[in-house]
């Protein structure tokens, strides 16, 4: 993972929020201290912090970006469970340096994730604190084509990296949906194929169809760079496939669990 050269926390306030399509909201952030957010596109990540309900107010940790940059953790958990706000990582899907404006694209589900919650509630004027991390799709040079996976909580950084690839990128990309209705346009250079796997079973669990997809799918000759994303069982068992079956070096595979089916994430 690489990640920004400096990282502070960063008080911002919401502009507007846009239902992007059935199941995604666009949330737009502003502030002046916006303009010491360092981009580094792609799927850049970035820590969102959020009042919990009852709290009247978004109080933040005071971060330290010496070290690894993780200073602000220890901030964090010395806070009052009264104060402490709810913490989640999303994609940086973008950023406008000159109007000092950020999107985060969340996943709406309702209510059952307080990050879904959060965003179906925001009004312009509410307070969103974050922390920057940094990518994880870093492809080597040498690589001929490109394998991107992912689930609903993959595609904002999907699209994002679809959106900023060069030209000449050749690949395929795997996007699996809850419905046919969050099918959209793509930005993709020419040599990408896009599949858009939208469910059926309204109670599947989220990275299983497209696990099994590219499982059955033959893929191209070549060295690829794979970056799969998701519910942890789906990056978790295709880099198994894409290790044994298909002789893929290990490195040359960003594999990363954003959240796990059944389980409360922290905070």
């Amino acid at each position: 993972m690489r990640h920004p050269s400096h990282r502070t926390m960063i008080r911002t306030r919401v502009a507007r929020t846009e239902r992007t399509s059935e199941h995604f909201l666009t949330v737009t952030l502003t502030g002046e201290e916006l303009s010491g957010f360092e981009f580094l596109g792609l799927d850049q990540c970035t820590r969102i912090l959020f009042a919990r309900p009852g709290q009247d107010r978004l109080h933040l940790p005071v971060a330290d970006s010496g070290g690894d940059g993780n200073g602000w953790v220890a901030a964090f958990r010395a806070m009052p469970d009264d104060l402490r706000p709810h913490v989640r990582n999303y994609t940086v899907r973008r950023f406008d340096p000159e109007a000092l404006e950020l999107d985060i694209e969340f996943v709406a589900h309702g209510d059952e994730g307080p990050a879904s919650a959060w965003a179906l509630a925001a009004r312009p004027g509410d307070e969103l604190g974050l922390y920057p991390e940094g990518i994880y799709y870093l492809p080597p040079e040498e690589a001929d084509w490109h394998l991107l996976v992912g689930d609903e909580s993959a595609v904002p950084a999907l699209l994002s990296i679809l959106e900023q690839a060069p030209a000449h990128l050749r690949g395929q990309a795997y996007l699996e949906v809850p419905h046919s209705t969050d099918i959209r346009p793509v930005a993709a250079p020419p040599g990408v194929e896009v599949h858009w796997l939208p469910r059926t079973d309204p109670h599947a669990v989220p990275g299983r169809l497209a696990l099994e997809t590219v499982r059955t799918t033959a893929l191209p000759q070549g060295r690829p760079y794979c970056f799969v994303a998701g519910e942890n069982t789906l990056p978790t068992e295709l880099r198994r496939t894409l290790v044994r079956r298909h002789g893929v070096p290990k490195d040359d595979i960003a594999f990363i669990g954003y959240w796990r089916h059944g389980v409360e994430a922290y905070s």
